[in-house]
Parts: C-alpha cells; structure tokens; sequence
C-alpha cells in the first residue's frame, strides 16, 4: 500500500522565498523542509504574526448563546480559527444594531474549485445566521492588473460571469444579497470612498504591507483602497442610505481566508483616521491541495484541486490518483502501526466537509489505530465530495442569467437583523433599509477634533467681528 507521489510539491512551493512558511493575498506555501517538502501552515504563528485573535470556546459559547444557533462545523472544528472584533459584532447583534457581509471573489478560472467555496459555504451560514445583507465583491480589476500580460479584460470578465453563477450556487438569498462587478460599479459614492482609502495609504505603507517595489505597477499599489472601501457601508447608498453620519457608523463582518487579512489591517488603520467603523474579521484556513499539507490548490493546476465542474469520475481518479496519504507503506504496517491522519488529504477534506462530528472521530480514530486502511479512508472521501459537488452542480444548472442580473442589481435588500434585540429597533424609514435598523451610535468626538472646531469657530468669530467693525466704520 504505497502512497502516491506528490509530483507537484514542488511547483505549487516552487514560488517560497525561503524555508519560511510564507503567507499573504498573492503566495500562500509552507515552510519548506530540508527534504523540499512543504510542511502544514503554522495558523498559531500567523495569529501571532497578524495580531489577530483565536477563537476559543468561550467565543464559541457566546456565539451561540447571542444568536441561537449551532456553530458552524468549520467554527468548531477550528477551521475558522481567528477573528477582529467578532465580539463587537455579536455585541451589535444582541443590541439589535446594524451591521452586514461582506466577502469576495477574484476571478480567475472558467470554474471555482472546492477550496474557494469554503468561505461562500460558511458566509451563506452567516447570512442565514444573522438575516443581514451581504455584499459580495468581484475583484476582476485586481486579476487583470495582478496577471500576466497574456491577461485581458474580457477573458476576466468572461471568468466573472461564470464565478458569479458558481458563488449563486452556494445558496444565498437574493433578497439579501448585492453581487457586483468592480470593472461595472466603480463610480459614485463607492469610488468617493475609494479616494478617501487611497489618500491614506501612502507608497511606504503598500510597500511594507503588500511588498511591492518598484517594478510594481501603480494598479497594485492603488488597490488595496478598491478591495478597502468595499468594507464601508456608505459605498452603498442603495442600500443603507445617503446620509454618511449613519452609514459610516456601520460596520461590516468579513469571512475570508487568512491571507486577505493584510487588506483590512490596513483598512481598519485607515478606518479609524476617518472615523468610520472599521471592519471586523473572522478568519478561515486553507484547503490544502492534493498533493497535501503546506501546499495551496491552484486553478491553474489541474492535479492540485477537485473542480466544482469536475465528474464522479474525475473526482475518484483524482483522489486515487494524487491524493497525499498519512498511511503507511503497507497494509501490514499500517495494521501493526496506523496511519497519520493530521496530514492525510482524504482525512483532512472530511474534516472540512463531513457535518457529523462523532462520525469524523470515529474515522480518525479507526484510520490512526490501524483498522481502517488508506484505500477505505480513500473511498468514503470520495464518496462525500461527489454527493458535495453534485449538489452543487444541480443548484448550478438552476441558475439562469436573469439569476444573475437579479443579484447583480442595485435594488433595496430585505432583511430584519435579530427580531429578540436586546434593545428597541427603529424603522429603516428614509435610510433606503427595508424592515428595521437598529440604532447606530456615532463615535465620540476626538480631542483633535473638539480642538478643531473650537479653533474654527474662534476663526470664524473673530471674522465675524473684524467685518462688523468694518461696517460700522463704513457708516
């Protein structure tokens, strides 16, 4: 019984600049050991690194105390496994106060495979959780200006299209749901945002944050504020309304990969020097490529992932064929000394898609004492990511281009937030809110700002003064 060859290690770590585990919104790879193998991401050291903080289980207790319901299987698993402010959020949320999602999706392939429908499977448990709207950003101007020169604008769009009806079919309320072209809808109060964030982020900070340097084009630079003011509910006055003395106060919770959080440390410093709301985070780790732990899948290797256009028959090949086995070299070996489940790619995508938690321990145990073999931890995988990506793919047929244009229009959201609100809720009424919003305190003034406009109104007096003397000596 021997494990396949990972025959792609090396060009999916080929990119690590060093032994370092490195990642960021453009390279995720393990620390590579001294044998060329990436090893599993360290996620304790990125909560170190990033200054985010873990979610533990008096987090997970709160959650569902505050909102009724279960955590989600990746929330206990340790799946998703860091945060920004989540306990602000539940705060507002047993207040009965406005906030809303906020996730995305760059463009880059004709179809999504399984590890980017991770943070759309748990958004759209959000959405349902906590009956806000949604806000789903398509970044197709950062795929044309991260690409190559082969790139062009209409493959990417074309690639928009298609992922749009992919992220549908992860079953999101129409109602609630706003999807949007970042090449269609930059314009507006949106873009005025954009300008605020792009003010604020000088050429020193994306080069500390992000890495460029001076071959990089002004497009990736300029970005950040893009992907950054999405956070911002007063970029979408259709939604939440025209007046920027509530929208600004209103915050925003985004699930998303780890690697992303580097946008928003930076929004969230830019945030507090506009006084706006920053953004909150809750974190997800990363689906780990076939070929195993410490490695990413890519839409541009084929062998790396399971295609949510991929057959039955696909999807068996590919698990026979690539996946990384924690067994050993044989079958009497494996009996006498079990396998390693923590790095077994067939175990490892039942963790993050097996719902029955008690089944997900049984196997583990079985697989590391030696009573279940490779080949039928192999076959139960299997058997799970058809039934996963047949669902998918019979919501996926569902979808029409009327579908899209609905979610894609610039039209009210209806939703209610928590109907057991701690607190008294106000009609949405001129806001542009269908249903209730809840009350949106307006952050005290700084001690700046009172000596602002204490030295302006000074100004102004003493303005006032001067040309009342005038007139008088006019006269």
């Amino acid at each position: 019984m021997t494990e396949p060859e990972p025959s792609t290690v090396a060009a999916l770590a080929a990119d690590a600049p060093s032994t370092k585990q490195s990642v960021d919104p453009y390279n995720v790879s393990g620390e590579i050991g001294a044998d060329g193998i990436a090893k599993a991401i360290d996620y304790s050291k990125l909560v170190e690194e990033f200054g985010t903080k873990k979610i533990l289980d008096e987090d997970l207790k709160r959650f569902e105390e505050v909102t009724g319901h279960k955590p989600h299987r990746f929330m206990r698993r340790g799946i998703v496994f860091s945060h920004r402010d989540l306990n602000l959020i539940l705060d507002r949320h047993e207040r009965g106060e406005p906030f809303f999602l906020y996730t995305g999706r760059g463009p880059s392939s004709d179809s999504m495979h399984i590890g980017h429908t991770i943070p759309f499977d748990f958004t759209k448990y959000l959405q349902d959780v906590f009956d806000v709207p949604l806000i789903i950003m398509m970044t197709d101007d950062e795929k044309y200006i991260f690409g190559g020169p082969e790139r062009t604008i209409e493959a990417v769009q074309s690639y928009t299209r298609t992922n749009v009806k992919d992220i549908i079919s992860a079953g999101f309320d129409p109602k609630k749901t706003f999807i949007f072209s970042d090449f269609d809808f930059m314009g507006g109060a949106f873009y005025r945002n954009v300008a605020r964030m792009s003010k604020h982020i000088t050429l020193n900070v994306a080069r500390a944050v992000f890495g460029f340097n001076e071959s990089s084009n002004i497009g990736k630079i300029h970005f950040g504020a893009i992907q950054g003011a999405t956070s911002f509910a007063s970029s979408f006055p259709h939604i939440f309304g025209d007046d920027e003395s509530i929208t600004t106060q209103i915050p925003c919770l985004i699930p998303c990969a780890i690697d992303q959080d580097p946008y928003f440390r930076m929004t969230r410093d830019v945030a507090a020097r506009l006084h706006f709301a920053k953004p909150a985070l809750i974190h997800s780790s990363f689906l780990d490529a076939l070929q195993g732990p410490g490695t990413k899948m890519s839409a541009s290797i084929e062998s790396s992932a399971i295609f949510m256009k991929d057959s039955a028959k696909d999807i068996k090949s590919k698990i026979n064929k690539y996946a990384f086995s924690g067994g050993q070299m044989t079958v009497e070996e494996h009996r006498e000394k079990g396998g390693n489940a923590d790095v077994d790619v067939s175990y490892l995508y039942l963790r993050f898609f097996m719902e029955d938690d008690e089944e997900l321990a049984r196997i583990k145990k079985e697989y590391e004492t030696g009573k279940l073999l490779t080949g039928e931890l192999k076959a139960l995988c299997i058997q799970h990511l058809q039934e996963y990506v047949k669902a998918f793919q019979d919501r996926r047929e569902r979808v029409t281009d009327e579908t899209v244009q609905d979610f894609m229009a610039q039209k009210r959201l209806v939703f209610s937030g928590n109907p057991n609100a701690k607190v008294a809720l106000n009609e949405g009424g001129e806001t542009g809110l269908e249903g209730k919003m809840g009350e949106v305190k307006v952050e005290e003034k700084t001690k700046n700002q009172l000596k602002k406009e204490a030295k302006e109104k000074a100004i102004a007096e003493k303005k006032a003064a001067k040309e009342a003397s005038k007139a008088k000596e006019t006269e």
